[in-house]
């Protein structure tokens, strides 16, 4: 395979999981929209389910995606009008097989991401084979939302716990900043000798630490896409 298949491939694993998904939303509901490439392509095929008569309205969790959902003339709402929703869609960096334990937020966006998430009564994660995994943190490493105010201190006791903690930095060399106004760093779970449930508490028990990026038995099901069509992962949970 040359290296200027492997994107063509990647990029209709992705949109098969994407129409999929945007498949399973329903006239009426109240829809989730996530973030991310994958997330951008689910965006682009609800957008043009609602110009075909799709009646929805949606909650965005990023700025990005909000952006995106509005050029398409999706209906948008917030959480004081629209305390819980039906179904989100969101994609992810790892999918643990069986357990469907997600690491995620790698685009920046894990706090709205869970806070989203957890308003919903499904969610549904799209993804491309490449995020499969059999044990979680094998191939990335855990975003960790943290407050900018002393976050060296915050580093210093994410590093204590084991984590190897990493600033992410912007091309300018400045830190990153989330739509929260927050910083990420990246935190190695493989390294701190942790199950993911453990680092989990330990991470969101942390002074400075707003959210982590483990979603830990929040995902009801997997739509991967694949050369060939999908495969459909349900949770047992």
């Amino acid at each position: 395979m040359t290296s200027r298949e492997q994107p063509d491939s990647t990029e209709a694993a992705k949109r098969r999981a994407a129409v999929w998904a945007a498949s399973q939303i329903e006239d009426g509901m109240a829809v989730g929209l996530g973030s991310g490439t994958t997330s951008a392509l689910v965006i682009e095929e609800v957008g043009r389910r609602v110009a075909a008569g799709l009646r929805i309205i949606a909650i965005a969790t990023s700025e990005q995606s909000q952006r995106q959902a509005l050029d398409l003339r999706i209906p948008m709402s917030d959480f004081a009008h629209l305390p819980k929703l039906d179904l989100t869609i969101d994609g992810a960096d790892e999918v643990q097989e069986g357990t469907l334990d997600l690491i995620k937020g790698h685009g920046g966006a894990l706090l709205r991401e869970k806070i989203v998430a957890i308003a919903s009564s499904q969610l549904l994660i799209a993804v491309d084979p490449r995020k499969l995994v059999t044990t979680l943190g094998s191939i990335f490493a855990v975003p960790v939302e943290i407050v900018p105010f002393g976050w060296e201190t915050t580093v210093t006791r994410l590093r204590e716990l084991g984590f190897a903690p990493e600033m992410r930095m912007k091309d300018d060399g400045q830190p990153y900043v989330t739509d929260g106004h927050h910083y990420i760093v990246h935190c190695e779970l493989s390294r701190s000798g942790l199950t993911p449930e453990q680092a989990a508490e330990r991470l969101k028990a942390t002074v400075g630490v707003v959210e982590h990026g483990l979603f830990l038995g929040m995902a009801n099901r997997v739509v991967i896409g694949g050369p060939e069509g999908i495969k459909i992962l349900e949770s047992t949970r």
